[in-house]
């Protein structure tokens, strides 16, 4: 049993919580119809589902559900591919990524962070997360240590988290409401830490589930200089939600919740989605293609005309099948004209295609590159993507990549995993450059300038000599930097100045034997002559 002290917390919990989901109801419906018709696997936002059962059943048409896997697969190759690297770090302090020292243990650090990602269930939980923000606007993803796996990622469904913001605008309180069975509750908590009714209740139904809310929010009064979790920056509150009981109390040292919005109005907490701008033309097409269904079928059996007298009932439809009427009678059964055949509905059908494929974005995303394209035509056609989404990129590079490459590159630091830091890199502090190729992309019109610029530089340079307020070494770099060539490929300063010394005196040594090979040749072209000479002076 817990004092009054715990109660009376557990009480502020439970208070906060219900403000929270009392701010989100209006938001909940909506989600419920777009999970309806695009997402079905999470079409229990407000609903009750059994696990299991049907969930599509009022899709008729499957185009919005294509074309939010389309982005879905999109954003995932453009921002976190698998195949390639889609981050680096450098320091804040300029003069650090001079220093080789620095550099080689910022690689090393980089080269073990994404083993570990990729180690980890990070592509398959960052997938979900990308369906979720495209459908609900808004998304949560859960980073936690591991003991095998160093880092462990858990996309977290929208019905489950209740959030707020920070004066900043950046999400840093969350109430995540979830079910656990009363044995998997145990296994994690232990039995020491739960109240008596949840361990009653593992008696007696193990299997049954149980609430449990999961409380993340910063804390006003901590001392930093101390490592137990009480004095982290972020307060960790595990609580039964039935019986209020405190579980747990303990902390973070970042926020573990990554909850990114695809777009957000300025007085809004909650995200805005491409699904939902294409709710109402997605609705319209179900229905409409639900009609043209029934009228389908009507061309294919056709309510009948039959006369009351003259048939010999009852009257029947099924292939091969004979129906009599009477000698002499010239009443036949005829199909009833109901003009099921409309074009116009067909037409009216695909121009609600092409409105959900633009919402979408599936003309610009489909934009396929042939084997015959420079890699300037390449860049040029991910410059024609980075125009429609080049907004909601560079959201997500805030709300979702960089908090989740500082969690993941914290918690290696503290579980020791990268080589022990030089002196010079004490307390000092990294940034985050993205190399994915929509990130090259970003920068690709800053290439064409270069470019652009030398072919005039080299146009200009047969009448003045525009070559000398050029800095070979900068343009260099700036193209390395834009490119985003991994640090490995590229030779350090003073690699290159030992390469020019070499390449210096080895010229040095080739002018000198060239010198010496052309007075060698002089001496002997002029041998004869001198011997000419002496000869007519002898005489």
């Amino acid at each position: 049993m817990q004092d009054e002290k715990f109660r009376k917390f557990s009480k502020e919990l439970k208070d906060n919580m219900s403000r929270l989901q009392t701010k989100r109801q209006v938001w909940e419906s909506h989600w419920q119809e777009v999970a309806d018709y695009m997402l079905p696997r999470k079409s229990d936002v407000n609903t009750e589902r059994s696990r299991g059962d049907k969930r599509n059943i009022k899709i008729y048409d499957a185009t919005a559900v294509h074309s939010l896997e389309l982005l879905a697969s999109s954003l995932h190759g453009m921002l976190t591919s698998a195949a390639q690297r889609w981050f680096q770090l450098r320091y804040k302090e300029a003069l650090l990524n001079e220093s080789d020292e620095a550099k080689e243990w910022l690689e090393d650090a980089m080269d073990k962070m994404y083993i570990a990602i990729s180690r980890s269930n990070f592509q398959t939980e960052i997938f979900e997360n990308y369906h979720d923000l495209i459908a609900f606007g808004t998304s949560c993803l859960f980073i936690e240590e591991d003991k095998d796996d160093i880092v462990r990622f858990s996309a977290r469904h929208i019905k489950e988290i209740y959030i707020t913001e920070n004066e900043k605008g950046f999400v840093d309180t969350i109430y995540r409401k979830f079910k656990l069975t009363a044995k998997a509750a145990l296994e994690k908590f232990g039995k020491e830490n739960v109240s008596r009714d949840l361990a009653v209740k593992f008696t007696k139904a193990p299997f049954d589930d149980v609430e449990i809310v999961h409380v993340v929010r910063p804390r006003s009064v901590f001392d930093p200089n101390k490592l137990d979790k009480q004095n982290m920056p972020f307060q960790s509150v595990y609580m039964e939600y039935e019986t209020g009981h405190i579980i747990s109390i303990g902390g973070f040292r970042e926020f573990p919740y990554v909850v990114p919005r695809y777009l957000k109005a300025s007085n809004e907490i909650y995200g805005r989605s491409p699904g939902m701008n294409s709710l109402p033309d997605v609705k319209v097409l179900n229905t409409m293609v639900k009609v043209s269904l029934k009228a389908a079928q009507k061309q294919v059996d056709p309510p009948l005309l039959v006369p009351d007298d003259a048939m010999i009932l009852p009257v029947r439809t099924a292939p091969g099948s004979l129906n009599y009427y009477r000698s002499g009678s010239r009443d036949r059964i005829e199909s009833l004209n109901i003009g099921a055949n409309n074009p116009l509905g067909l037409n009216m059908e695909d121009q609600r295609r092409r409105s959900i494929s633009r919402t979408f974005h599936v003309d610009q995303l489909l934009i396929q590159e042939n084997r015959t394209m420079t890699a300037t035509e390449v860049m040029q056609r991910n410059q024609e993507k980075m125009k429609i989404l080049g907004p909601v990129i560079g959201r997500l590079q805030q709300e979702l990549l960089q908090p989740l490459i500082i969690r993941v590159f914290n918690i290696m630091l503290r579980n020791k995993q990268f080589l022990p830091a030089p002196e010079i890199l004490v307390n000092q502090e990294v940034d985050i450059e993205y190399v994915s190729p929509v990130a090259v992309a970003q920068k690709g019109s800053q290439l064409e300038s270069i470019m652009r610029g030398l072919e005039i530089f080299g146009s200009v340079a047969q009448i003045a000599p525009v070559t000398d307020y050029i800095d070979e070494n900068g343009l260099v770099k700036q193209i390395i930097n834009i490119l985003g060539l991994p640090a490995k490929m590229i030779k350090s300063d003073k690699q290159v100045q030992e390469l020019r010394a070499v390449r210096q005196e080895q010229q040095a040594a080739q002018a000198q034997m060239q010198q010496e090979m052309m007075q060698s040749e002089q001496a002997r072209n002029a041998a004869p002559l001198v011997q000419a000479l002496n000869g007519k002076q002898q005489q």
